[in-house]
């Protein structure tokens, strides 16, 4: 039986790949081959600058209205709008008081996680990871919040990997191969090595296409990615913001 892999990239950051995991699950429940599908999460920030911790008495609707030149009032609704929206996919988005911070370190505990654990315990820390950036206001740019993460989830050792520089390479490569990828914004997924689709698609559309994806695995199609057989972009994030709301999709 073929293994239909998924390479994700994505930012802890970022609120649309937090949406488009949900909506990735929803479709693989309904997925035939869901036991023979792979996840490998990639790595993308969306601030590579960002301080560890964002520090200041700046609310996060004041540095949104102030970022997109728009009325505190104009970026509550923006906020409001992804709430409801992450709500529909079945998370609790606090945005009010999601904590900023770097991402570099929670990437390269992801890709430790990927050699100790395989994808799964992969997958397990990145849900941990965007759980506590999204909902419980973690500062995730702190190593001892890291660790203890990585903890929950079973993920023994991650301060000493944080000591360290390890993995900073594998999360440059990742960010390379985005670039040669042509990505600007997350979450991005690259299914069989063949299709790429830009953003957080519906569960609908993504559940299209999984099942066209398994289909080209099955012709054994080479290995290039093809924006055209994907769905349109969806909502996604980039280094200048996030979309406001869901980009229109065709079948």
């Amino acid at each position: 039986m073929p293994t239909l892999r998924l390479d994700i990239w994505s930012d802890i950051a970022c609120p649309w790949c937090y949406v488009g995991k949900r909506r990735l699950e929803q479709a693989l429940a309904g997925f035939a081959h869901a036991a023979d599908t792979e996840i490998i999460w990639h790595a993308f920030e969306l601030d590579p600058r960002a301080p560890r911790v964002r520090t200041g008495t700046q609310r996060n609707v004041e540095r949104l209205a102030a970022k997109y030149r728009v009325t505190p009032a104009q970026a509550q609704q923006m906020i409001d709008r992804l709430i409801e929206t992450g709500a529909g996919a079945g998370l609790d988005l606090r945005l009010h008081d999601s904590r900023g911070g770097n991402t570099f370190d929670g990437h390269r505990l992801l890709h430790w996680a990927l050699d100790e654990g395989g994808p799964a315990a992969q997958g397990a820390l990145k849900e941990r990871l965007l759980r506590a950036y999204h909902t419980e206001a973690a500062a995730i740019g702190e190593p001892e919040v890291l660790a203890a993460l990585a903890d929950d989830v079973g993920l023994a050792g991650a301060a000493a990997i944080l000591a360290t520089s390890r993995y900073a390479d594998s999360v440059r490569a990742d960010e390379a191969t985005a670039r040669d990828l042509g990505v600007t914004g997350v979450p991005f997924f690259v299914l069989a090595g063949r299709m790429a689709i830009a953003g957080a698609q519906p569960a609908s559309l993504m559940a299209g296409s999984l099942a066209r994806a398994w289909a080209m695995l099955a012709e054994h199609e080479p290995a290039a990615p093809d924006a055209a057989s994907a769905p349109a972009d969806g909502a996604a994030c980039g280094p200048d913001g996030c979309d406001d709301a869901d980009a229109p999709a065709q079948p």
